[in-house]
């Protein structure tokens, strides 16, 4: 059978080789140049510890604050606002103590898959030494924030996931460098891996080197007829020809999506990042800094800061402005850090769904067609699961995880 996947981001990559697997052949859609992937730039967690949807108690607890800040942790552009209207009226949904029950137990379903199956994945194809298995560390600036979210702490310890609360002792010794930190929870299971840009990269050499085809264009069409699926591409005259299709093209998947009749709540929360030089940070692990809105991360090739949500679509240029920001506050925490110093600046595009949930699952209008998009703060955590999901599904197998709380026929 051969399989189209439209998107060779993280979840493509993982997809291809899911399929690769199975003996299926692979066309790999993807333009190459495309500003703003979420696989060439994020902190590199698989974060599978992590259970709480963004529409919950602790984000809703931090929005007034983080809104009065134009530069802060999270802030919508007037202008965008309307375009963003429908996409928050769901969110408010999302936010209800049913709905926000639902999406815990269906993100801890993939998540507690999602480690195994990068382990599987990466053993493989011999890239093992791409994990690293240090832990991932959640800080507090102030106990009263950290008291708040005991509640949090509590349902991840009654889900099996491992959270140590470390003394002020324990957490020095761990991370010397660290400043104003009154609590911290390390998270001995949590990973992250060597760069994920750099992991993409392998991934797709490898699945070339396996047989996969790549076609250098943008997918702007799809064509159901009965005997197969033609994928219209721009700058080509002939479609690419499949008996099935993956759409993994991240926040670019929504206008497919609508050709094929479903109409998704997709938008992007645009992350920022600066890495600095790799050591510049003196930390050995992740680090989470709760209520702040960014994370570090001592990646191989550098030491990197990201986070924030800007609302204001795929078209308006980066504001750096709110890197810089961030940096600063990463300095009450690391005094040492010399903010002025070089830094590689980059600003991405997370594909974002108001419950949190990823759509995974047959188009409504094709079932040779089969979502694997949206997965917004856990594309790299989750796309080696989701790509087992999908093989199973395209060959009408049950698979690892129940796929019903992400299909998008749910909107």
């Amino acid at each position: 059978m051969q399989v189209a996947i439209i998107g060779a981001g993280i979840v493509g990559l993982a997809t291809a080789h899911a399929l690769l697997d199975r003996g299926h052949e692979v066309v790999l859609i993807e333009p190459g140049g495309k500003q703003g992937r979420p696989t060439d730039g994020n902190a590199g967690w698989i974060a599978h510890t992590d259970v709480m949807p963004l529409a919950s108690p602790k984000a809703w607890r931090n929005l007034p604050r983080w809104l009065m800040d134009p530069l802060g942790p999270l802030t919508i552009r007037p202008g965008y606002l309307p375009h963003l209207a429908p996409w928050l009226a769901r969110f408010l949904l999302a936010s209800s103590p049913s709905r926000i029950k639902a999406s815990i137990g269906a993100i801890r379903a993939i998540n507690a898959e999602a480690l195994p199956a990068w382990k599987s994945l990466l053993s493989s194809l011999d890239l093992n030494g791409h994990l690293r298995e240090n832990g991932i560390l959640s800080v507090w600036r102030h106990r009263g924030d950290f008291n708040r979210s005991q509640d949090i702490i509590e349902r991840q310890r009654s889900l099996g996931i491992a959270a140590e609360v470390l003394s002020p002792q324990a957490l020095t010794e761990l991370e010397p460098m660290l400043r104003n930190v009154e609590a911290a929870v390390l998270y001995p299971d949590a990973c992250h891996v060597s760069d994920p840009a750099v992991l993409a990269a392998d991934l797709l050499r490898l699945a070339l080197e396996r047989g996969a085809i790549p076609v250098a264009a943008h997918a702007s069409r799809i064509e159901l007829t009965d005997g197969a699926i033609r994928i219209h591409t721009d700058g080509s005259a002939s479609p690419v020809v499949a008996d099935q299709v993956v759409i993994s093209a991240g926040i670019w998947s929504r206008a497919l999506a609508a050709q094929l009749g479903d109409q998704i709540p997709l938008d992007t929360e645009r992350g920022y990042n600066a890495t600095y030089p790799k050591g510049t940070f003196g930390i050995g692990r992740p680090i989470m800094f709760e209520g702040e809105g960014f994370v570090t991360t001592p990646l191989d090739t550098g030491d990197r800061v990201g986070g924030a949500v800007e609302f204001a679509g795929i078209e308006a240029a980066p504001n750096h402005s709110r890197t810089d920001a961030m940096v600063q506050r990463l300095t009450r925490f690391l005094p040492h850090l010399q903010a002025e110093l070089a830094a590689k600046r980059w600003m991405g595009f997370r594909p974002s769904i108001p419950d949190s949930l990823p759509v995974i699952g047959p188009a409504g209008r094709d079932r040779r067609v089969i979502y694997a998009f949206g997965h917004g703060h856990y594309g790299l955590t989750q796309s080696a699961i989701t790509a087992q999901m999908v093989a199973s599904m395209l060959e009408g197998r049950s698979g690892p995880v129940d796929v019903s709380p992400f299909s998008a026929q749910r909107f």
